[in-house]
């Protein structure tokens, strides 16, 4: 690995300090090398001394337009990745148009209808270098047909581009909300993005599997793993049952966690979280290729922590959780703003939230040895800890018959929402103390002036559909969208006429309409 890196007083740091475990890395050992099985040190072999993180800043709001100046700047100020907000309707498959997404179009994040928003959102980009996250479920696999489509455009092949879907519904029915079929008929579309990022796109993490919003819910670490690594052993089942082999696939796949202010919690979660996966893996789905092994993930540190009051103050806990995410070995980082809790971040918010990142990498020496709490007596017990946790919890959902099954039944969704009552009763008893909030409070909040969304940004999206419609061979379009529907009800691959019809210029709305047509959509329990 090279050289030594220095300390301040000179002294040498060594790339990886390993004198104390297992010298021959066992297969079955707890720790191993890092970049080996069971990966609990990292997924590679040098870490951060190789070259950090991709930083990535999530980002969207109002029009396409005003996104793509905002991510001019942060790739102008350094970062290394775009991570994309979808506004609700755009992540629920609906028009800007559509009555039922007024008073929400552009709110919190950009409004995406059609090829040429998605045209607009990435013009003077080079798609060829940077790599993009795209926080969208349920329609991922029509946004991620749009990207494509504007990259070849920009002459960029589909082999060469680089990023993420989120792509994960199983977690929308759990937390979150942002969900359209049902769940049979969303594994069938996940299996099918699989399948044609494999031929067209080899280079896309086509899901990152998603504890993230669980935890925002209310979930424990435990809880967050558990029910994520749950979740993610449905989909690779379902992948299967498609007909693929798990290493054609597995390798593409990608996770998403907090990261909250208990950093050594956390260092230890993702810790355990490496390990458990790559068991499973190799265990119970027999994936012979490392990389199908490996736990990749993205993080991004607490929206549900921070605090409206003394806003300021949520610049310390970003960068506590940044930390704790570096020393946990992230793939990439998203640090919030600190003024998130009150409205969109400010331009000066989200390039203070990237110098975090980078003083993180550049002014620490957390960067120059792997995995430096390996060996810790009470990290590789909280370790042990958790990942027993972990396991116990998971099998809990298999005995329910997997996680599908255990979400109609509102396992996880109910485990999570005790977990959150719990902490609130914590908060208001001032067992848990949360300053600016119910310690160290200020008689009288200072001024702040947020970002607000401009409500002529809806007139406007749905002016240039109007424009669109009246432009396109909307003939065309209809017997696209046709194609479309006799696809879903068989068992073709649907995405291939998805993106004819998206070429064409049928908008977001139309094509999820269409998949609706054919497989409805999920009603949830009103009790369980």
């Amino acid at each position: 690995m090279g050289s030594f890196a220095r300390s301040e007083s000179g002294l040498p740091i060594q790339p990886v300090y390993d004198g104390w475990s297992l010298t021959d890395f066992d297969a079955d050992a707890k720790l191993g090398a890092p970049g080996r099985f069971p990966f609990a040190r990292g997924v590679y072999p040098s870490m951060y001394t190789g070259r950090p993180w991709t930083m990535r800043q999530y980002a969207g709001f109002g029009t396409a337009k005003e996104s793509n100046e905002r991510y001019h700047e942060l790739v102008g100020a350094g970062t290394g990745g775009l991570s994309v907000a979808f506004d609700l309707p755009t992540q629920m498959g609906y028009d800007s148009d559509e009555d039922i997404a007024r008073g929400e179009v552009g709110k919190v994040g950009v409004a995406i209808d059609s090829i040429e928003d998605m045209r607009t959102l990435f013009q003077g980009l080079p798609l060829d270098k940077v790599s993009t996250s795209m926080t969208i479920n349920a329609p991922a696999s029509t946004l991620l047909l749009l990207y494509q489509l504007v990259a070849a455009e920009q002459g960029v092949a589909g082999d060469r581009l680089t990023g993420t879907i989120q792509n994960d519904v199983l977690k929308e029915y759990i937390a979150r909300g942002t969900y359209i079929f049902p769940p049979k008929q969303s594994l069938r579309l996940i299996s099918d993005i699989f399948a044609y990022c494999h031929r067209e796109l080899p280079r896309w993490n086509t899901i990152s599997i998603s504890g993230y919003h669980m935890a925002e819910a209310g979930a424990t670490p435990a809880q967050e793993i558990a029910f994520t690594l749950a979740n993610a052993k449905e989909y690779v089942r379902a992948a299967i049952a498609a007909g693929l082999d798990v290493d054609d696939f597995a390798p593409r796949l990608s996770f998403f966690f907090v990261a909250r202010t208990t950093l050594l919690e956390e260092i230890a979660k993702f810790r355990a979280a490496r390990r458990i996966w790559a068991r499973i893996m190799r265990d119970e789905f027999k994936a012979q290729n490392p990389k199908s092994q490996m736990l990749r993930f993205h993080t991004q540190t607490a929206g549900v922590q921070l605090t409206a009051q003394q806003p300021e103050v949520n610049l310390v806990r970003v960068a506590l959780q940044g930390l704790g995410a570096v020393l946990g070995g992230t793939q990439s980082l998203h640090t919030n703003s600190y003024d998130e809790a009150i409205a969109l971040p400010t331009q000066k918010a989200a390039r203070l939230a990237l110098r975090t990142q980078q003083v993180i990498a550049h002014e620490t020496d957390v960067t120059r040895t792997v995995d430096p709490f390996a060996g810790s007596y009470f990290m590789e017990s909280m370790t042990d800890d958790l990942e027993a946790a972990v396991l116990e919890l998971i099998q809990a959902v298999e005995d329910r018959g997997g996680a599908v099954a255990a979400i109609e039944q509102g396992f996880q969704k109910s485990e999570i929402e005790r977990s959150a009552y719990l902490i609130a009763q914590e908060i208001d008893n001032k067992e848990r103390t949360v300053v600016g909030v119910n310690r160290f409070v200020l008689d009288e909040e200072e001024p702040y002036e947020p970002l607000r969304v401009d409500p002529q940004i809806e007139l406007d999206q749905r002016e240039r559909l109007a424009v669109l419609r009246t432009e396109r061979d909307n003939g065309a379009v209809d017997r696209a969208l046709d194609a479309l529907r006799t696809t879903a009800q068989g068992t073709g691959n649907v995405l291939p006429p998805m993106r004819e019809a998206l070429r064409l210029r049928a908008t977001v709305g139309e094509v999820s309409h269409a998949l609706r047509d054919v497989w409805g959509v999920h009603v949830p329990h009103d009790t369980f």
